[in-house]
């Protein structure tokens, strides 16, 4: 699905969501309320001034005390690898963002990741893993590193590693691995309108992160679970 059939399907009445220069913000009628609307389209490389125009549109939604859902659209490159942007402190500015979406979920707000295209590395996880609940729609093709990079990192032949992907779906790109590892948590149905979906998933949302558990059920990180648990006992100890 492209932007604009995502935002007809979750707003039939109209919303005031815009996009400009790849960058995503806006709301539209909710539930008897109002979601806000972030987010990357056209496969728009995230750099310093993109992280801090989102920023602070989440950080305008939490000021406004409204506890309202904030639904982090994303179809991105990878972040903006340029000398400018490193020089800027571009590693910051996407914590920086990353930290104003787990202020809002912090702070009441819902958050709900909707990754549509394609998204990597600092981009992927400052913006659709920083929400609680992440959810994806078929042909959506994410990675944290796609596999030319690791083979550049770690000296291992590309075909190695993509024969490795087969069966160790923790490094390996693409929405079935991410399902399999609990990064993403539902994939939707681009059929069936998607306020009803998103909904559900709000009405559904853990408490705290789950997403080693999901992990663990669905066998694509069978240990992460148990050795958090086993750092955060030993931490509490020493």
């Amino acid at each position: 699905m492209t932007l604009d059939e995502i935002l007809a399907s979750l707003f039939p009445g109209g919303h005031d969501v815009a996009v400009r220069d790849g960058l995503v913000t806006g709301s539209g009628p909710f539930a008897g309320g109002r979601i806000h609307v972030v987010g990357i389209d056209g496969d728009t490389p995230l750099g310093v001034d993109g992280a801090l125009v989102l920023s602070r549109a989440v950080l305008d939604a939490v000021r406004a005390g409204d506890r309202a859902p904030i639904l982090v659209v994303v179809d991105s490159d990878s972040q903006r690898m340029s000398r400018r942007d490193e020089l800027l402190g571009l590693n910051e500015c996407l914590a920086h963002l990353a930290k104003t979406v787990l202020l809002a979920d912090r702070s009441g707000h819902p958050t709900i990741g909707l990754i549509y295209g394609h998204s990597a590395a600092g981009a992927f996880i400052a913006t659709a893993l920083a929400t609680r609940v992440l959810a994806a729609l078929p042909g959506a093709n994410p990675s944290v590193m796609d596999l030319l990079s690791v083979a550049r990192v770690t000296k291992l032949p590309l075909e190695k590693l993509q024969d490795m992907a087969k069966s160790t779906p923790v490094f390996a790109p693409g929405i079935d691995n991410m399902v399999a590892t609990g990064a993403v948590h539902a994939v939707l149905d681009p059929g069936t309108p998607l306020d009803g979906q998103i909904r559900a998933l709000i009405d559904a949302m853990p408490s705290d992160d789950v997403r080693d558990r999901l992990g663990e059920a669905r066998g694509g990180r069978p240990v992460a679970r148990s050795v958090a648990e086993a750092v955060g006992d030993q931490a509490r100890l020493g």
